[in-house]
């Protein structure tokens, strides 16, 4: 849920002070803002609120006790794939992502304008947004769509043989280094009939303004959903901290760096489940929830915590009303005039570390466009390249006369 929080920095972020462990800053420091245009601004409010919904539908999806997605990382791999949709197909888009009364220049430049103010609003945090594209080599694509995602997402662009084996490790291997190798082997296969691969990938390390004390961490009983008591190493710290409380949960907001950036933690009330709290989540409640915080004195008690997340989108994505681009009648001849795509796949996948220094979080979003039907069938490979199992029958009567394995291939004649 933080992750979109990056959007709302400029209106949400505010003076965090410490009051027992740090000098007080000078009353006029105040964290560095993003400055939107109205259109861009726009784009901030439509990404919000497809933001709460795609974490309402994943989180309605996955019995995984853990979840985490970057609707950011979604929203630009759909972005760039936006570029290439035409008719009722771009109508869809327009309505899941909410860019209604928009035109597709006013979207790609806030796109733009979003993407290079995040990357450099605070020198004490890292913060990188990297957009890729790879299509398969040997089919042509629309130069438009390219040149549109290269202008606007700074899309690396790349033709590449999806026929060679080392393909899935070229894309893997971007994702692992824009991500500093948090999210790794992301794609396991490229499918005979995918012809084109829409990247994002997102990198956040940023430490905490006010760092918990490696010495203050002990070790407490962290209470499941279902009863259960699991063990878990809990920081501690105090001091002044924007703090909200509310009729359904608290909250207290943990600042990073210059405090552009923050993490809003949010602890569902006694009678409350995270379920029911994530059901009520949308913009407006968002903005409501946190009208009445205040600087507060707080004592703050956080089990430490790490783990990866990977999810298929195709479902909540679905479910949200983009259901056209995934089946026969999707129209993406923005990118190939044949009309002949559709999105087979949505990957995303998301790691994160929390501990006593600040957050490290990384996140991947895999568009993957595929064909609808190939005039030219491209030939099914079968390369035996690791242990394999093999069989001598007869035919007629289905006899096994050999059957076998190999292992360690050697080879000497006989």
């Amino acid at each position: 849920m933080k992750t979109n929080m990056i959007l709302a920095a400029a209106s949400m972020s505010a003076l965090l002070i410490m009051t027992d462990c740090e000098e007080l800053p000078p009353a006029d420091e105040q964290p560095n803002q993003i400055t939107l245009n109205k259109k861009a601004a726009e784009i901030v409010e439509a990404d919000q609120q497809f933001a709460f919904e795609i974490f309402r539908e994943v989180y309605g999806l996955t019995d995984q006790e853990n979840i985490m997605i970057s609707p950011l990382s979604i929203s630009y791999a759909l972005g760039m794939t936006y570029n290439g949709a035409a008719g009722t197909t771009l109508e869809a888009f327009d309505s899941v992502l909410h860019f209604d009364g928009l035109t597709n220049t006013e979207v790609n430049e806030s796109y733009k304008d979003l993407m290079d103010q995040l990357v450099t609003l605070d020198e004490k945090v890292e913060f990188c947004i990297a957009n890729s594209i790879w299509y398969r080599e040997g089919y042509t694509c629309e130069e438009d769509f390219l040149n549109i995602n290269k202008t606007y997402f700074d899309a690396a662009v790349e033709a590449l043989d999806f026929s060679d084996p080392a393909a899935v490790d070229i894309i893997n291997n971007w994702i692992a280094e824009k991500t500093n190798d948090k999210i790794e082997n992301m794609l396991n296969v490229i499918p005979a009939d995918a012809f084109m691969y829409l990247v994002n990938a997102i990198y956040f390390n940023g430490k905490w303004r006010y760092q918990f004390d490696p010495e203050e961490t002990i070790e407490k009983n962290f209470f499941l959903e279902g009863g259960e008591i699991h063990q878990a190493d809990f920081m501690r710290i105090n001091g002044g901290f924007n703090y909200t409380s509310h009729d359904k949960f608290t909250a207290v907001e943990l600042p990073y760096g210059d405090s552009t950036f923050s993490m809003v933690l949010m602890l569902p009330g006694s009678n409350v489940t995270v379920g029911e709290l994530v059901t009520e989540m949308d913009a407006a409640a968002w903005e409501s929830w946190f009208t009445g915080s205040a600087m507060t004195n707080v004592q703050v008690e956080l089990p430490k915590f790490t783990f990866g997340f990977k999810e298929l989108l195709n479902e909540p994505l679905t479910d949200l009303g983009l259901g056209e681009a995934f089946g026969p009648c999707a129209n993406f001849s923005k990118i190939r005039p044949e009309n002949d795509l559709f999105i087979s796949r949505v990957i995303h996948q998301s790691f994160i570390d929390v501990q006593e220094e600040g957050t490290e979080a990384a996140a991947a979003t895999i568009v993957e466009m595929s064909f609808t039907s190939i005039d030219d069938p491209i030939p099914v490979m079968f390369i035996a390249d690791r242990p394999f199992l093999f069989v001598i029958r007869e035919n007629s009567t289905g006899v096994i006369a050999f059957m076998g394995k190999v292992g360690k291939p050697e080879y000497s004649k006989q």
